[in-house]
């Protein structure tokens, strides 16, 4: 099958937000409370941990986020050429499907993409005072990070408060991510990471919500992330295309979302729909409205469905808890997850690896694998910072270039999105870091070690990507190597996507 004809991404530009999320369509930034924690703020209203809320709006569109303007092509006429793509596409292999119709309907999409203005400028609500230049900012927060690697405490203190007049939430990206970093070197000085890191972890309802309700904003504002998700998805349903029985296990559902589109492709298949199952597993509380989201979609395109949640932890997760059936076609996704999962650094027994050669032995017709193109798995502390600092750098850069930099949706995605995590990688060490990346090439060696052969994503899959990350802005970029797709800003890669078999 030509890859024009097998190519359902299952991913559309609006995908990740085109379920309607009513409990979290008005969101309240809710404080980070952290008066019990051993963490001293010293009042420093800077402090990207202090409190911060909004006052309880919901605005139409995200604060510093323009419509587009009248004569501007919309998502939504992409939208509907991209639904019109899928359902040829679906079709099988038959002399009466010719490529000409699938052909058409894609130059109808170029078409509209093609017409789309080069993304501008957003105007600036106000520019936080650059009281450090934005060479001098890094380095003082190396200095700091220095001085505490080597124990020099007084010094340590001392560039700390110097550091705070020169960092904010509402400044440029350096900036900001310099609040961050300076409350992560602190709080390892403290030994408080890990409360910090718990306490701000998504646990109560409200505080959930408000995660997707930021999650929803930073897929939409930052491509890579979306993208990432679109070649897992092409890579599984060109696998998948013939099957009649279908077993997706997402090993981190988050908010399921991105198996819509695929679901409502595959009920469109001209010969009828295959009878679809899903396995979610995820440590939140949210399955529950997971599985309400895919059954509800399912019955809209009625389609057969199974959900199946699993609130464990990925690494305890069993052949039986995944309840295998003969007839299924099996395919696996790791999106954004596997980093979390213990290596051979952490634990003796290697939970990382073996969870690999788990899913190895299940003999899936294609494995998924999306993860932060970053090095901070055994890298030594100093290291682990400045590659810290140069991965988020350069996505806040990105997401500078999309939100405002006085919008409170700014401020809650990268306090939710990013804020724990890289006072995570930061302050912690051992069993207590959870957040350890590894290039595409680490993850490459582990996976051929578990006896898994990568698939080459499809070109025709990734030339779409290019397109459409096109009409966000051309400093996004996309390169393709060695089969996989990396995915970043300014050249600097952020997101690897790869299948594998």
């Amino acid at each position: 099958m030509d890859s024009q004809q097998f190519f359902r991404y299952g991913y559309t530009t609006d995908s990740v937000i085109n379920y309607d999320l009513t409990s979290i369509s008005n969101p309240v930034f809710s404080e980070w409370t952290l008066n019990s924690l051993k963490f001293n703020l010293n009042g420093s209203p800077n402090s990207p941990l202090s409190g911060h809320s909004s006052t309880g709006e919901s605005p139409s569109m995200p604060v510093g986020v323009h419509p587009p303007d009248s004569t501007q092509v919309t998502s939504e006429d992409i939208r509907h050429a991209l639904q019109e793509l899928e359902t040829v596409l679906m079709a099988p292999d038959t002399d009466e499907q010719p490529m000409t119709t699938s052909t058409k309907t894609w130059a109808h999409l170029e078409t509209l993409i093609n017409s789309q203005p080069q993304a501008r400028p957003h105007k600036r609500l106000k520019q936080f005072p650059d009281s450090c230049p934005h060479n001098g900012v890094k380095h003082l927060l190396i200095k700091c990070a220095e001085a505490m690697s080597d124990d020099r405490i007084e010094e340590f203190q001392y560039l700390v408060q110097e550091a705070r007049c020169v960092v904010s939430i509402h400044g440029d990206p350096i900036q900001r991510l310099g609040a961050y970093m300076l409350e992560g070197l602190v709080a390892r000085h403290e030994e408080s990471g890990t409360n910090i890191y718990k306490g701000l972890k998504c646990h109560e309802p409200d505080s959930s919500r408000e995660l997707l309700y930021c999650m929803r904003i930073l897929y939409d504002m930052c491509p890579y992330f979306k993208f990432g998700y679109m070649a897992a998805n092409g890579a599984i349903a060109e696998a998948l295309r013939t099957e009649d029985r279908i077993h997706i296990i997402d090993f981190q559902i988050a908010q399921g979302t991105q198996w819509t589109t695929l679901i409502q492709a595959l009920a469109a298949r001209p010969g009828g729909p295959p009878h679809v199952r899903i396995t979610g597993i995820s440590q939140g509380d949210n399955l529950q409205l997971v599985g309400k989201i895919l059954h509800d979609m399912s019955r809209k395109f009625n389609i057969p469905f199974e959900f199946n949640p699993l609130a464990v932890p990925c690494e305890v997760v069993t052949k039986d808890m995944l309840k295998i059936r003969g007839g299924e076609a099996l395919a696996v996704n790791f999106t954004l997850q596997l980093h979390h999962t213990p290596d051979e650094s952490v634990d003796v027994n290697n939970p990382r690896d073996g969870l690999l050669r788990m899913v190895k032995r299940l003999s899936p017709k294609v494995m998924t694998l999306v993860e932060q193109e970053s090095n901070t798995n055994t890298s030594p502390f100093l290291t682990r910072f400045t590659e810290t600092m140069d991965y988020y750098s350069a996505m806040m850069e990105s997401i500078d270039d999309s939100l405002a930099r006085e919008s409170k949706e700014r401020i809650g995605v990268e306090q939710h999105c990013m804020g724990k995590d890289i006072v995570n990688m930061i302050a912690c060490e051992g069993k207590e870091r959870v957040e350890r990346h590894e290039l595409l090439g680490k993850w490459r060696l582990r996976l051929c070690m578990a006896g898994f052969k990568q698939c080459p994503l499809s070109s025709y899959v990734n030339s779409v990507i290019k397109k459409l990350m096109a009409c966000y802005s051309d400093k996004y970029t996309l390169v393709e190597k060695d089969g996989a797709l990396l995915l970043g800003w300014k050249g600097r890669s952020l997101i690897s996507a790869s299948a594998w078999h």
